[in-house]
């Protein structure tokens, strides 16, 4: 029991420290070791340190580093052209003051959607939404909920091809594809995009008379028009990305000879495990020329831009990467089995919900959805496979039940993205989070335990 106390001692640290913002690349390692000593295996600190929590670290960057950093360099380059401004403010201008919510979560999920990452979402769209509000006098204070909801949730864990890396990661324990449950994606993602705008519109409506409000801060500068692309120049490199994505991992890489992967020098690997990375790695490459090409002349600079968002993609690629090595530590540990049992026997007959527990819980104390979801799944995710395999449970549901769960109480006040959003939007926990925490933490966990309750009938 001492070991299973220093496990749950140590995340707690995590999350209270990684809150207070100190670096998760500082602590994971260190709180690593603290529940290393806990659980009586303090002699092997340094070869535990080489040996379990590097390699972790460095396997989950070596897979998805390509991801990071494309997804970045497109982000920038969307950015820095113009054309995530263009497209947001059609969308706004087409919609107009009345549906401000809904057109504002609507460009955030078509950036989302077409592989532009959360953190590029909102720089891009918060001038435009805090423009949007000003001008119709809605309270400030509801921007960052409406941004959160368009980029944070539904697009970003339940929409079938979605590129997001919370998507990516469920396909090497499962062997499925970006594409796994459709209509269960579908059908969770429009719940928890209308019950947000429900959330959001209710609340705008009884608070409309405090008006946009006065003495904010960061308040933005709008990219004048005649520096934007045009419409179509702009969108074409989403449609690139959703479209080469499909054909790649759909019709392309299918038919091609992969036998050799089968060999020692290729790690003895299966097609299904790689297949997503790869079509999102051809995808983001040929969106990136798109993006270059038809926006030539926008660009100052165009090394610049690309080596800012590479640049950019190294913080979020070792923060979870980090945090893998974190789980994968404590999941070596003795100690763990406990902790794993008990997770796993909350419904023994059910896989589903205990999948849905485990990944919640770690994503909530990591404040990191693609964090607390590797970390899930690196210790429990061959364990899920076999249930699966065991009950007779579309392994396609537990791609997307994964997915789903890891976008849920990722967003507590710790959380990396929350707090950026908040930032970029000059407004405080205090003012925001209220409306922050009901459309991308509340609404998703109900959302997510409706459908296991409904899949579950089925199993």
């Amino acid at each position: 029991m001492v070991g299973v106390f220093g496990i749950l001692l140590s995340l707690a640290l995590l999350m209270y420290l990684a809150y207070r913002g100190i670096s998760v690349i500082i602590l994971a390692p260190v709180l690593a070791m603290l529940a290393v000593v806990f659980a009586g295996e303090g002699s092997q600190m340094l070869g535990i340190y080489t040996q379990v929590f590097m390699t972790k670290m460095g396997s989950f960057a070596m897979k998805y580093f390509p991801i990071f950093m494309l997804g970045a360099i497109f982000g920038k380059l969307m950015e820095d052209s113009g054309s995530a401004t263009a497209i947001a403010k059609s969308i706004i201008n087409t919609l107009g003051m009345k549906h401000a919510s809904f057109a504002i979560v609507l460009a955030c999920g078509l950036l989302t959607y077409g592989g532009v990452s959360l953190f590029v979402v909102a720089f891009a769209v918060y001038p435009l939404a805090a423009a949007l509000f000003r001008e119709a006098n809605l309270p400030k204070r509801f921007v960052p909920a409406t941004i959160a909801l368009g980029a944070f949730t539904f697009t970003m864990t339940c929409i079938p091809g979605t590129p997001q890396i919370q998507n990516i990661i469920p396909t090497s324990y499962f062997g499925t594809d970006m594409y796994a449950a459709p209509v269960v994606g579908l059908c969770a993602g429009f719940a928890m995009m209308f019950g947000g705008l429900w959330w959001i519109n209710r609340r705008i409506k009884s608070h409309q008379a405090e008006g946009y409000g006065d003495n904010h801060s960061n308040e933005p500068v709008l990219m004048p028009d005649h520096h934007l692309p045009s419409l179509w120049a702009a969108l074409l490199p989403i449609v690139v990305v959703v479209l080469a994505n499909f054909f790649f991992q759909k019709m392309l890489i299918p038919g091609w000879d992969t036998g050799y992967l089968a060999s020692d020098k290729f790690g003895n690997m299966d097609i299904n495990k790689v297949k997503s990375i790869w079509s999102m790695i051809m995808a983001l490459i040929l969106a990136v020329a798109t993006v270059v090409m038809l926006n030539w002349s926008k660009f100052t600079d165009v090394n610049g831009t690309m080596t800012k968002g590479a640049l950019g993609s190294m913080l979020p690629t070792f923060n979870t990467a980090s945090e893998v090595g974190y789980g994968g530590t404590i999941a070596s540990l003795g100690a763990f089995l406990l902790v794993k049992e008990a997770v796993i026997n909350v419904s023994p007959g059910n896989p589903l919900i205990s999948e849905v527990l485990a990944v919640n819980v770690l994503a909530g104390i990591t404040g990191s959805a693609s964090g607390g979801l590797t970390i899930a799944l690196e210790a429990l995710g061959s364990t899920y496979a076999q249930l699966a395999e065991q009950f007779s449970i579309n392994p396609e549901w537990m791609h997307r039940l994964a997915s789903m769960a890891s976008g849920g109480f990722d967003s507590l006040p710790h959380n990396g993205a929350v707090i950026t959003l908040l930032t970029i939007c000059g407004l405080s926990h205090k003012q925001s989070y209220k409306d922050i925490f009901m459309v991308s933490l509340a609404i998703p966990v109900m959302i997510t335990v409706l459908t296991v309750i409904v899949l579950s009938v089925f199993v």
